[in-house]
């Protein structure tokens, strides 16, 4: 018997989480999510395993403990495959789990970008193995990307 591939989705909240819970609605199998806390989160959460890690926005000692914490998951889980829809405080996630787990990476584009890349896109493009586009337009800055229009 196959052994069932553990699933990490990881995204900020807001819309990011939106676009994610609306792309992986019929992924089934052994999920966890890793966000940040907040009353939505803890709430759309409760009965899912799930980890809460910060949110650096920017902030340099932030992304030290987000990286940290990103680890501990990481570690802990030990996921074959991780996807996200963004944006900042998923890179940690993402490249820890690539370079140091050899997870495959899927990866999709905000609907928000339109006619620019955004920061998260931009970093992990080269490392994704699958990376999405909502829009056409966008395959200029992402030759190699799926376009699947908007979620």
């Amino acid at each position: 018997m196959k052994k069932q591939k553990k699933i990490c989705l990881v995204s900020s909240v807001g819309g990011h989480l939106h676009e994610l819970t609306k792309a992986t609605r019929h992924v089934d199998g052994n999920i966890y999510w890793v966000t940040s806390r907040n009353l939505t989160t803890e709430d759309l959460l409760k009965d899912t395993p799930h980890y809460f890690i910060i949110d650096p926005f920017k902030t340099k000692w932030k992304y030290a403990i987000n990286a940290l914490q990103s680890l501990w998951h990481l570690l802990r889980e030990r996921p074959d495959v991780i996807i996200s829809a963004g944006a900042g405080m998923t890179i940690p996630t993402l490249f820890f789990g690539k370079k140091l787990f050899g997870c495959k990476i899927i990866y999709i584009e905000s609907a928000a970008s339109v006619r620019e890349m955004s920061e998260s896109g931009r970093f992990i493009y080269k490392y994704a193995d699958l990376f999405i586009i909502q829009w056409e337009e966008m395959r200029k800055f992402y030759p190699n990307a799926i376009y699947t229009g908007l979620l």
